[in-house]
């Protein structure tokens, strides 16, 4: 379908639809929701007291307290808002790498296009960052169902080709949301660790709720080839012709430091890191993250 539909599964999307997607920290909102707000309210939680100042409204003066200690006191409460969730997705020529279960590209917009559904039919607002070698194609949040359609088409339209520019998009983010978010980043981040652990600490120096999933292949992470391959970098011109069995121990190596240099940066920035395999099922992959995360809501913020 050209319309980006293609991405849904409607028995998917009823299984995962009970269990809304819900922020570690608070966020800011223009609409009453579920999620925490960094404001205190007149919702019907109980917070804590305050002193009263000044200027303030009187209709929320506890009296009882004040019978008991002749002083005034405040009552607040928690404020819950709506959440904006912005979906992230990397289009470098390293998404087009195909293996026994599709593409990386395929299973990233899967992921996107079933995320954007949900929040969008839980009152929240999804957006779509659609991020080439160059220009990042964006569109804003919105909680409107018609919305979606939009998002289902520029994923619909993407494609995995160039060189990766998800560093400096992930940075300009940080820079033009101004306002508290979730940041959803969907990529093989076949960039600079360092580079990307930048990005992920500006992010949360922004007040953001960040969530990585990072897309890899079977084929990458196990390196089972038992003849000569040619090797060719998806986002540039070179290539090499090799003895996979000269180079595997080595590759395995490199390839555990540099995932565990993420690991460990993600949760010095309390980034919230999930290694996905393509040949894993799409479905699990989001229940477990919509699980997980209202665990951690429920503990309240980080």
């Amino acid at each position: 379908m050209a319309d980006g539909t293609r991405f849904l599964d409607p028995q998917v999307l009823a299984r995962l639809m009970p269990q809304p997607l819900l922020t570690r920290l608070p966020m800011q909102g223009s609409v009453s929701g579920h999620h925490r707000s960094p404001h205190r309210g007149s919702s019907v939680e109980f917070a804590e007291y305050r002193n009263y100042t000044p200027g303030d409204d009187i209709r929320r003066l506890d009296w009882r307290v004040f019978a008991r200690s002749d002083r005034f006191y405040l009552k607040e409460f928690e404020a819950e808002t709506n959440l904006r969730c912005y979906l992230v997705i990397d289009c470098s020529g390293s998404m087009g790498f195909e293996g026994k279960s599709g593409t990386k590209f395929d299973y990233a917009r899967r992921l996107a296009a079933t995320l954007a559904y949900l929040v969008v039919h839980h009152g929240d607002a999804a957006g779509l960052v659609s991020v080439g070698s160059k220009l990042a194609r964006e569109v804003p949040p919105r909680r409107t169902p018609s919305h979606l359609q939009t998002i289902f088409e520029v994923l619909e339209e993407s494609r995995a080709e160039g060189e990766t520019g998800l560093v400096s998009a992930l940075h300009d983010i940080a820079e033009k949301v101004r306002s508290r978010a979730m940041i959803i980043v969907i990529s093989d981040l076949f960039c600079d660790p360092d580079e990307l652990l930048s990005c992920f600490q500006h992010l949360r120096f922004q007040k953001h709720d960040v969530a990585i999933f990072h897309l890899l292949d079977r084929m990458e992470v196990d390196f089972k080839f038992d003849r000569p391959v040619r090797f060719d970098d998806m986002e540039s011109n070179f290539n090499l012709v090799t003895e996979p069995a000269t180079v595997r121990d080595e590759y395995l190596r490199q390839l555990e430091l540099f995932l565990e240099r993420l690991r460990l940066g993600c949760n010095e920035f309390k980034a919230d890191y999930r290694r996905v395999i393509t040949d894993q099922s799409y479905e699990k992959v989001l229940a477990d993250f919509l699980v997980e995360r209202a665990r951690l809501a429920a503990m309240g913020p980080m």
